[in-house]
């Protein structure tokens, strides 16, 4: 009898811990220690800083970001110009490509953020005899250090030249690029992008030894608006349209075919995450 009780006992024991063990939650898997994304985009022009790089053509271009768990990342971006080309045409330079290598740390505490990082732009291609003591032409090459602070959708960030030329001016080292941007959300699918920049330079130009700042320091403003395409396209798409306006003028901003690349523009895009 006694045996018959504990037998009974052992099975009622075991059909109560069934449920516990198939209810107990399997341990959470661990965080990922990095994230990789891609993205490419088709645009009707590629304007940078107020500035049209493709005097007002269509560019096609994309770039990846590896980002680490601890706020490290690195990334590359690229797009096809013809600013310098247009300004230096051949058989001076050939110039069809831009190629971007940077790498910082970011972090947010709550609404706030910051991130800090070197950028390395690099311009493919032929520059032929244009560089000499009194061009006033580099080679167009540039490294800037950047700081950025944010609170929610607004950001500051600051980037300063630490190589000798900025983007083919001489004696540039040291030349900045302020930038003030808000980027509210307007509904769950569009997203309002504003910006005000001023790019300062810094030396004295070989062109009669006028300042750089006089000569190609400038204010851009931007308008426009991003919308999340994920229903219509798919997941990753997204469209934007923008208008810029650049207070450029003179020799410095005047390609070869008389036209001004900064002043005003409108421009579109279509771009997808992956």
């Amino acid at each position: 009898m006694n045996k018959m009780k504990k037998s009974l006992l052992a099975i009622a024991l075991a059909t109560l811990a069934g449920p516990v063990l198939a209810d107990t939650a399997a341990p959470a898997a661990p965080a990922p220690s990095y994230t990789l994304t891609a993205n490419v985009d088709l645009s009707s022009q590629y304007i940078y800083r107020g500035l049209t790089q493709t005097n007002g053509n269509p560019a096609i271009q994309g770039g990846a970001d590896l980002t680490m768990a601890n706020g490290f990342y690195l990334g590359t971006w690229g797009s096809n110009i013809s600013w310098f080309s247009d300004a230096n045409p051949a058989p001076a330079s050939s110039l069809s490509m831009e190629w971007d290598l940077y790498g910082g740390y970011a972090q947010t505490i709550g609404d706030y953020g910051y991130n800090v990082g070197v950028l390395q732009y690099y311009y493919d291609g032929s520059y032929g005899n244009l560089y000499s003591a009194t061009s006033g032409t580099v080679n167009p090459n540039t490294t800037e250090i950047y700081a950025l602070v944010s609170y929610k959708t607004l950001s500051f960030k600051v980037s300063d030249v630490v190589s000798t030329g900025l983007f083919g001016v001489a004696d540039a080292s040291g030349s900045y690029y302020a930038d003030l941007s808000w980027n509210p959300a307007l509904t769950d699918t569009l997203t309002l992008n504003t910006h005000v920049g001023e790019q300062k330079y810094t030396g004295t130009s070989a062109f009669g030894k006028p300042s750089n700042d006089s000569l190609y320091s400038y204010t851009d403003y931007k308008l426009g608006i991003t919308a999340d395409l994920s229903k219509e396209l798919g997941t990753g798409w997204s469209g934007t349209a923008y208008y810029t306006y650049a207070n450029t003028s003179g020799i410095g901003f005047t390609n070869s075919m008389t036209s001004n690349i900064g002043g005003s523009r409108t421009t579109v895009a279509i771009a997808r995450t992956f």
